[in-house]
C-alpha cells in the first residue's frame, strides 16, 4: 500500500481510520526503512480491536454514554503514541455530533430533484438551524472536554490536533462555531483541518461559503484534505472533475500546510495523477 502511494511520486502519506491493527508492523518496517514519511494519522487509527472496516465514528466525543466517550479517550491516545512512533506530523479529528434526525441527506435529494428553491427546502432547512442551536449545548461540551484532555497528552509526544470541518449538518464543531472552539484552545496544539469536499457540500446546501470559510480560520489551518464533489454531493472526485472552485483557495493556501489527497478507491491511478497535477498547477508544488 505505501509503496505504491510512494510510486505515485508522493514523500509522505496519511493514514487512515481504516488501518487494521495487523497492518502496524509492516508499516513500521517501511518507516523505518525510509521508503516513506508519515504526514499525519486519522482518528482512530489503528482501528480497535474486532474492527475491521474504517470507523472514524465508532466513539463518540460527544456521546452521551461515558464509556464510549472513555473508549474514544483511549482509542484517541493510541493513535497520538502511533502517531509520534512514526513521526508524523499531526492526528485528524472528528469531535462527534448533535443527536438528531438525519437533515443532510435528506436535503441534497431535494437538490437532486430540483427542488433547491422548494419550500419544504427553506423549511428543512430553517428546522435544522433551530434543533441545531436548541440540542447542542451539551454535546458541545462533552466534545470540548474531550480535545481538551487530549492536549498534554499530544503536546507531550509532539503531536497537532487538527479538528475536521465535518459535512453533515447535524456533526460538530457547527461551523459557525469554529472560531469559538479555536480560541478555547492553544495553538500550538490543537489547529484547523479543512475537507475540501466537505466544506463544498456545506456550499452547496446553502450553509456556508466555501472560500470565506476557509479564510476565516486560515490563521489556524494545520492541513487539509484535497478532493472535489460532483454536484451536488458525491465527493471524493479528483480536482478538476467537480465543481470547487480550487484557484479561489489558493490564496489561503501556505507551504508549511499538509496536504492530504483523499480518493474514492473508485478512482484510477491516471484520475488520481491528473487530480493531483490540477492542483499543482493551481497551488504550485509547496
Amino acid at each position: 500500500m505505501l509503496r505504491e502511494i510512494r510510486d505515485l511520486g508522493f514523500e509522505y502519506a496519511e493514514l487512515s481510520h481504516g488501518i487494521r491493527i495487523s497492518l502496524l508492523p509492516g508499516i513500521f518496517e517501511a518507516v523505518d526503512a525510509g521508503e516513506i514519511k508519515i504526514s499525519t494519522l486519522h482518528n482512530f487509527c489503528p482501528l480497535p480491536m474486532g474492527v475491521t472496516q474504517a470507523a472514524p465514528n465508532i466513539y463518540l466525543f460527544s456521546s452521551e454514554d461515558p464509556r464510549e466517550r472513555e473508549n474514544a479517550f483511549r482509542h484517541s491516545i493510541k493513535t497520538i503514541e502511533t502517531a509520534a512512533r512514526v513521526k508524523a506530523r499531526a492526528v485528524v479529528l472528528h469531535l462527534g455530533c448533535i443527536d438528531m434526525k438525519d437533515y443532510t441527506d435528506k436535503l441534497l435529494e431535494l437538490i437532486r430533484e430540483g427542488k433547491r428553491e422548494s419550500s419544504k427546502f427553506e423549511k428543512l432547512s430553517e428546522e435544522v438551524f433551530e434543533k441545531r442551536e436548541q440540542k447542542k449545548e451539551q454535546y458541545v461540551a462533552r466534545s470540548n472536554d474531550m480535545l481538551r484532555r487530549l492536549i498534554e497528552p499530544a503536546a507531550a509526544c509532539g503531536i497537532r490536533l487538527g479538528v475536521e470541518n465535518r459535512e453533515a449538518l447535524e456533526e460538530i464543531p457547527l461551523d459557525a462555531d469554529f472560531s469559538f472552539l479555536l480560541r478555547e484552545f492553544p495553538m500550538e496544539t490543537v489547529g484547523y483541518w479543512h475537507d475540501t469536499g466537505h466544506a463544498q457540500i456545506k456550499e452547496n446546501l446553502g450553509f456556508i461559503n466555501h472560500a470565506i470559510h476557509l479564510e476565516s480560520h486560515a490563521d489556524r489551518l494545520l492541513g487539509l484534505h484535497i478532493h472535489d464533489v460532483e454536484f451536488p454531493g458525491r465527493d471524493h472526485r479528483r480536482p478538476g472533475l467537480g465543481m470547487i472552485d480550487f484557484a479561489a483557495l489558493k490564496p489561503m493556501i501556505k507551504p508549511e500546510h499538509i496536504k492530504v489527497f483523499e480518493f474514492s478507491p473508485s478512482l484510477s491511478t491516471g484520475d488520481a495523477q491528473l487530480g493531483i497535477a490540477h492542483i499543482k498547477n493551481l497551488w504550485g508544488n509547496e
